[in-house]
């Protein structure tokens, strides 16, 4: 009686669905600014998301300083 159903699974697959849809365009953003992607899970905590988007605004960001030195 104690097994996983389809329902239950269904459930699992959408929830995951909704968690990389968030986590995977953070973690991208962060590591094309030169950033741990790691950083981009964040995204999902409710405050959390809030302030990265804060944080890499106004930030220093790393791609941007080799950028200057290269050019």
């Amino acid at each position: 009686m104690n097994s996983i159903g389809i329902p239950e699974l269904a459930i699992v697959v959408v929830l995951f669905g909704a968690w990389l849809s968030v986590v995977w365009p953070a973690a991208r953003v962060c590591r094309r600014l030169g950033f741990s992607p790691w950083i981009g899970a964040l995204a999902i905590l409710p405050l959390a998301n809030f302030l990265l988007l804060w944080w890499l605004a106004y930030t220093h960001w790393p791609v941007e300083g080799a950028a200057r030195r290269t050019a």
